[in-house]
């Protein structure tokens, strides 16, 4: 009997408009409009985030949104002086952490090895990579999803983490990696566009 390929099941892509959306188009925002963001946008925000892979599905990411008011005062004696303004004026302000604790759930979110645990709780430096690197990933996870969601990121880098970590998340399991500005762009909101990498620099093969 001959054997008959079987046709792989089909997957979606996005359109150019989906592309344009998410990376082509998109651009960080520096400046933001005082429309106000609803706490229902920044629920969908994860909502899709949260669906992206981590290693053994541990998802260590966590998110502190801070609103104007006084925690938004707590934040901003914490940025570094060049991001203290847009941080100021950004309707809703993301602060996303590590956790380092994150194994705690993994017979939950990874019930066919719920042993990983115990491996984890063994070693802490095991447990900080590996937060590390999904949390990272989980980042840039979540700065697409503002973009889906149809709302701009101003992730920033320029900040006191000690600081940080030490204000809204004194318990010490929590590691601050990033925090980003998000809302609708304001006046002059985009820096000029800075080049990328060409195919030939970055791809090879083997």
């Amino acid at each position: 009997m001959t054997d008959v390929a079987e046709t792989p099941p089909a997957l979606d892509a996005l359109d150019d408009h989906g592309r344009r959306v998410l990376f082509t188009e998109a651009r960080t925002a520096n400046t933001w409009a005082s429309t106000p963001v609803t706490d229902e946008q920044l629920t969908a925000i994860w909502e899709l985030a949260k669906w992206a892979p981590t290693s053994a599905n541990t998802q260590p990411l966590r998110v502190l949104y801070v609103r104007p008011g006084e925690g938004r005062d707590r934040l901003l004696k914490h940025m570094a002086d060049g991001n203290k303004a847009k941080t100021e004026s950004a309707p809703a302000v993301a602060v996303l952490a590590a956790d380092t604790r994150f194994h705690e759930t993994i017979p939950t979110v990874f019930p066919i090895r719920p042993e990983m645990k115990d491996a984890f709780d063994a070693s802490s430096e095991r447990r900080e990579k590996h937060a590390d690197f999904n949390s990272a990933l989980q980042a840039g996870y979540f700065i697409l999803a503002v973009r889906a969601v149809g709302l701009a990121a101003g992730p920033m880098t320029g900040f006191d983490k000690a600081g940080v970590d030490a204000e809204f998340f004194p318990e010490g399991n929590l590691r601050s990696i990033l925090v980003v500005n998000i809302g609708y762009p304001g006046e002059n909101a985009w820096f000029g566009r800075l080049p990328r990498l060409p195919h030939e620099d970055v791809i090879s093969w083997a």
